[in-house]
């Protein structure tokens, strides 16, 4: 582990030690790159580093673990969140990098793989030895800011290249505005447990492979569809129901997949979680906002509206609906209890239901899997 340091677009820096894939030297910094550079967002969870990493929801994110003791029981491929097509790729790795206080480099249990080495193999940087603590409250104080991990020419990092990794931040774009979803997701329709007693129609902007599992062990036929699926296509493919997935990027700029939401309203029962909550706001007028950290763990508390029992749910999202856009034919379902955020929507009348936090949870907790219960017996009824 050599010695790296994390650079914010503040010109904050931190300096700790490398893990995995070795970090870009300053020199390196032309045009875009990939690997441990993007909006550094903190992460609450105590447990599931693999999923968070593979889950394509951190597009273009680096994510900081607030959990201090990281990669203490190895990687398994078979935890990774990735959609089908993205689980038999090379690259299941979906975040930009990895930033924690106490990298684990002691033995693990038989067959895993060590954090370090899956990093290094998917071409990821991570950096440790940094106080996580301090860069938390920063992000939570003064919001989330784009970051770069970089390797010092020589020993220490110079004025000069701190200057020039500084001024290459500045170039980069803000996670507002960019359509990442044609970065991950299914490139051509799949069909899973196609004897199913309920065929759902389900769209890949960028899904968490736990969605598709929760749905199949409810007996539900998936046929997933990709993220530039036509209205035509879908009311031809004999589905009952559509749901739209998780994804990563900003909801708003998502023009054409709006407009074909707007024509599913109405005809047909329609779902979504996270990234297809927001896109299902859009579509009924509502507005979506960049938050300040966004909601990004396993132990945030959502209020049901309906019942007012509060549950523990697993998030990650930095966009939000606008409470005060919802049209009157569409109740906040859910509510944030510690901000008061829209965590859920439903329609009076007809067949629409989406929530904000990830019901499918990996990592956890489970206590929202009820949701999936939900919508398969309203999708049945109706």
């Amino acid at each position: 582990m050599d010695t790296a340091y994390l650079v914010l677009a503040d010109g904050t820096m931190y300096q700790g030690r490398s893990f995995g894939a070795p970090p870009v030297k300053p020199s390196e910094l032309t045009g875009a790159i990939s690997s441990g550079c993007g909006e550094v967002v903190f992460n609450t969870s105590m447990t599931g580093y693999h999923e968070i990493l593979t889950d394509p929801s951190y597009t273009g994110q680096l994510v900081l673990m607030t959990y201090p003791h990281i990669g203490n029981y190895g990687t398994d491929r078979a935890w990774s969140e990735g959609g089908p097509q993205q689980r038999a790729s090379l690259h299941e790795i979906k975040s930009s990098g990895l930033i924690v206080r106490d990298y684990y480099e002691g033995p693990l249990p038989p067959g895993r793989e060590s954090l370090d080495s899956f990093m290094n193999r998917e071409g990821i940087s991570g950096i440790s030895d940094i106080d996580t603590r301090r860069l938390t409250l920063s992000l939570r104080d003064h919001g989330s800011l784009n970051g770069v991990i970089v390797a010092p020419e020589q020993e220490t990092l110079n004025e000069e290249e701190r200057s020039i990794v500084i001024d290459w931040l500045k170039e980069q774009p803000s996670m507002e505005g960019q359509n990442l979803i044609t970065d991950v997701g299914t490139q051509k329709s799949l069909t899973i447990h196609p004897t199913g007693s309920l065929t759902m129609g389900l769209i890949d902007y960028g899904i968490k492979n736990s969605i598709i599992e929760e749905l199949v062990k409810r007996d539900v036929k998936v046929i997933l569809f990709p993220s530039d699926v036509t209205y035509e296509q879908l009311s031809t493919s004999g589905i009952q129901a559509l749901f739209l997935s998780n994804g990563p990027g900003d909801p708003a700029v998502l023009k054409k997949e709006i407009a074909m939401i707007q024509k599913c309203i109405g005809t047909m029962p329609l779902y979504g979680i996270c990234l297809g909550h927001q896109l299902i706001a859009e579509a009924i007028g509502a507005k979506t906002f960049k938050m300040a950290f966004g909601h990004h763990g396993g132990n945030h508390p959502v209020r049901d509206e309906e019942t007012g029992k509060v549950f523990v749910t697993s998030q990650n999202h930095g966009f939000s609906v606008d409470p005060d856009s919802i049209p009157a034919d569409f109740k906040p379902w859910f509510l944030n209890a510690n901000d008061r955020s829209v965590e859920g929507l439903k329609h009076k009348k007809l067949p629409i239901m989406s929530v904000q936090f990830h019901p499918e949870a990996s990592p956890g907790p489970h206590d929202g899997s009820w949701f999936f219960d939900a919508v398969i017996t309203q999708a049945k009824q109706s």
